[in-house]
């Protein structure tokens, strides 16, 4: 069990909530107290810090407001094989470019894992860093997304804004 820290910050997009081990990001999302009773039966003891002693939102601030394109956090990613070879892939889709979750499948070598992949991107606990909002399904439809649709397609659009400047 690892001891992680974390605190909430306010984005343009409403509260989020960071959380971190001493190797980086474990966790980054707009949901509520319930996923930090997750986080702590995953991760062990979760303790609650001051913001201003860390410095972690501020890239993410930065992304939402269309200042940044590339994250240099580090990440603590935890998970399967699969899922953690899946949240790999996610990582090399370029800002304002998709894939679907075929093209997803194939690119780590498993290209029947369709499902598998959604799945995967489903346990995401990272958020915009590791971009899950960049799979859409293979018609162009804006499916599954653990901020929900509106968030995705928001997203996606500050970045086909911001994408050429």
């Amino acid at each position: 069990m690892l001891d992680i820290k974390y605190y909430d910050f306010m984005t343009p997009i409403g509260k989020m909530t960071i959380a971190f081990s001493e190797k980086g990001i474990v966790y980054l999302g707009v949901k509520d107290a319930e996923d930090m009773n997750l986080l702590r039966e995953k991760y062990g003891h979760a303790e609650k810090v001051n913001m201003d002693e860390y410095d972690y939102h501020k890239e993410i601030i930065e992304y939402l407001n269309g200042k940044r394109k590339v994250f240099t956090l580090p990440l603590d990613l935890r998970g399967t094989d699969f899922q953690l070879k899946v949240w790999k892939e996610l990582l090399n889709i370029p800002y304002g470019e998709t894939r679907t979750y075929k093209e997803i499948a194939f690119n780590i070598g498993n290209p029947k894992a369709c499902r598998a992949v959604g799945g995967a991107l489903n346990k995401n606990p990272v958020l915009i860093v590791v971009p899950c909002h960049r799979v859409i399904g293979s018609n162009g439809s804006l499916v599954g997304f653990g901020g929900g649709i509106e968030l995705k397609a928001r997203l996606l659009e500050l970045e086909r804004k911001t994408v050429f400047q």
